[in-house]
């Protein structure tokens, strides 16, 4: 039964951390928003020497408006990022400020929790107004509310519209919610400057459907090099990058590694089986007495298969049983000293009950079959 109890412990303790780390990634990939591709400005090169991706800026408004105008898209967000010091009274913080329209939080699927996002009006205005992230509005304004408030950036007063809704890491560990959001073209004239006016640091771009994300990947390379009418055979100044195919690899790794774990686990389910096999194959030889006597007054071969095979069954349901609750607590003592998520589910507790009956029906069906060939004459004499 000990065997039995740390092996289902250890599937639903691996299992749950599996499932964790799946979920933590679908939801980092959940937050980044649906259908969603990235377009970064081009490359340089200076004889030899070529710099990395986004180093010249290449992509401007007018190629964010073109790419909105194609059938396949839903919507595209231009943005442009900075850093910059924050300050209200005596509290400062030093975050990304990210100029971009309003779409970029239908983009994203990002709402707000108090208050509102600006509006189109206060993006054709260049108007002074700023919506914050949960993380940065709590530095600057620990438990009161930011709604209506102004704060300084870059010594320039901006009125709070609104603060957003939690959001979590992403993919690349950043914090979503250390972010304020600023109207693109407040940003280009008042807080950044630019050396090109109109440029963008890049782009979001939102298709219609997932079904259609790769007709649209070509729709926008397509008019991006016409737009910055670039010869064939000559390379694009941008890169488009399909997020969805990102987060389907970053998908299939997490269920992979779920899956690995579980493997390693049933090791122990398996360890476990073949030592229920042992314990039964002693019983069977220790009660051969007991054996002959049940079959010289009348019990039949199946009456004696059938009771070692409950025997074992019944440890391994009894061990499944202790194991699941030795696999909870052990799930959860590991959420809380790795802070990390798990998650334990029916069908999991469900999967470690089918493998231990499993098990025992496997592993005790050749005790038992050995119990019921034997002859009741040889059993009796059996010292």
């Amino acid at each position: 039964m000990l065997g039995m109890i740390i092996g289902v412990a250890a599937v639903v303790l691996m299992l749950s951390i599996g499932q964790g780390a799946q979920a933590t990634v679908n939801q980092a990939i959940a937050s980044m928003g649906s259908n969603l591709f990235i377009v970064l400005p081009g490359a340089t090169s200076s004889g030899a020497m070529r710099q990395t991706s986004g180093s010249v800026q290449t992509l401007t408004i007018g190629d964010a408006q073109a790419v909105a105008g194609l059938p396949s898209i839903k919507a595209v967000a231009p943005i442009i990022t900075g850093t910059a010091q924050l300050n209200f009274g005596a509290n400062n913080w030093s975050t990304v400020v990210t100029g971009v329209t309003t779409d970029y939080f239908r983009v994203r699927n990002w709402s707000t929790e108090d208050g509102e996002v600006f509006t189109d009006t206060d993006f054709r205005s260049a108007a002074r107004v700023v919506v914050l992230g949960q993380v940065t509005a709590k530095n600057l304004f620990g438990d009161e509310d930011p709604t209506g408030k102004t704060i300084r950036i870059k010594k320039s007063p901006f009125i709070v519209t609104g603060v957003l809704s939690a959001k979590g890491q992403s993919l690349d560990g950043r914090d979503q919610d250390d972010s304020v959001f600023i109207p693109l073209t407040t940003g280009q004239r008042q807080i950044f400057g630019s050396q090109f006016p109109g440029t963008i640091r890049f782009m979001m771009v939102q298709g219609k459907s997932p079904e259609g994300m790769e007709e649209a990947e070509s729709e926008i390379n397509q008019l991006l090099r016409q737009r910055h009418r670039l010869a064939e055979g000559v390379d694009s100044d941008f890169t488009v990058r399909n997020m969805a195919a990102l987060a389907a690899v970053a998908t299939g790794a997490a269920k992979v590694m779920s899956l690995m774990l579980g493997a390693i686990a049933s090791v122990s389910l398996l360890v476990g089986g073949i030592g229920i096999m042992n314990i039964m194959l002693v019983s069977v030889t220790e009660r051969t007495r007991e054996i002959g006597i049940r079959m010289a007054i009348g019990a039949n071969r199946r009456a004696i298969l059938t009771q070692f095979l409950l025997e074992a069954l019944v440890i391994c349901i009894l061990g499944g049983l202790a194991g699941v609750a030795l696999g909870i607590g052990g799930a959860w003592a590991v959420s809380r000293a790795a802070d990390m998520v798990v998650v334990i589910t029916l069908g999991m507790v469900g999967l470690a009950f089918f493998f231990a009956s499993a098990v025992g029906i496997f592993f005790g069906f050749y005790p038992a079959k050995k119990a019921a060939s034997l002859r009741p004459v040889e059993a009796l004499r059996y010292e």
